[in-house]
């Protein structure tokens, strides 16, 4: 189980609706920082080698509006070497968000996301997600977490806090 601050959105080419981001400290939406949680469950099978990933995050995007992800992947340790160890993933993610449209100087012609200007929400499903996901283990059943979900060109993001096992780690 993890419980991680949803953290920091990086927009590879900027953002046309960068105005409308407050905490944008560059003025163009290529670094936003985002105000929110997400808490994870990961079931692992096969000597700990593989497993299934279920994520809920709920935040305040880049405009500081209502947003959230629901995310279920498959995913593999790709290395573990003493404390550290770094994960991958893959699969479905349902991204959704306040509709912007009701913000003045939206431009909706650039945007990620679809629904209608009259939608009350606006939403992409994402079917092949990814997240690769660095931990380092602190304590027997504690680890520090840093998850970084590339989805270029668009929109990436990093993630941080603490994974927990509820069972002994083998």
């Amino acid at each position: 189980m993890s419980l991680k601050y949803f953290g920091l959105s990086l927009h590879p080419k900027g953002d046309d609706n960068a105005e409308l981001m407050p905490l944008n400290p560059d003025g163009k939406g290529y670094l936003v920082l985002n105000v929110g949680g997400s808490v994870s469950y990961e079931h692992f099978f096969a000597s700990d080698k593989f497993s299934v990933k279920a994520i809920q995050a709920l935040y305040a995007d880049c405009a500081l509006r209502f947003a959230g992800f629901t995310h279920l992947g498959v995913r593999a340790v790709v290395f573990q070497l003493g404390r550290h160890s770094l994960n991958g993933g893959l699969g479905p993610t349902l991204v959704y968000r306040r509709n912007w449209s009701e913000l003045d100087g939206y431009n909706l012609s650039t945007s990620f996301f679809g629904g209608n200007p009259e939608d009350k929400w606006q939403y992409r499903m994402i079917w092949y997600a990814g997240e690769f996901e660095y931990n380092y283990r602190f304590k027997e059943r504690t680890d520090f977490s840093v998850s970084f979900v590339p989805g270029y060109p668009n929109i990436m993001s990093l993630s941080f806090g603490v994974r927990y096992w509820l069972k002994d780690k083998e």
